[in-house]
């Protein structure tokens, strides 16, 4: 016997898995809300807002996941030494805005 849904359930949330998942990763939600107050962040400036807590390799990791989720914006300028920097995107400045009651 079937369950019927009622009137005044939620839609499914099944598309916050992937959103979850991602925010859930170490540092994930620590960076969003580091370039958010930034407004343009370097790497270097990343790394260092983080006091030598994370490897490189894991902020490399989830700057990329971040921007693969379209959540930031990378831009690479052809200089020597080259140089990248990181803002959010609507999206990400959405849930910055959304996280800033969790950080208070």
């Amino acid at each position: 016997m079937s369950q019927q849904p009622r009137p005044d359930a939620p839609e499914c949330y099944c598309r916050l898995e992937g959103v979850i998942d991602l925010l859930s990763r170490k540092y994930a939600m620590q960076i969003v809300c580091v370039v958010d107050h930034l407004g343009t962040a370097r790497y270097g400036e990343l790394e260092s807002a983080f006091g030598g807590d994370v490897s490189s390799s894991t902020l490399s990791a989830r700057l990329d996941d971040l921007v693969s989720a379209d959540l930031l914006e990378r831009e690479q300028y052809d200089e020597i030494p080259p140089r990248v920097e990181y803002t959010l995107t609507g999206d990400g400045e959405s849930l910055a805005e959304r996280l800033e009651p969790l950080l208070r």
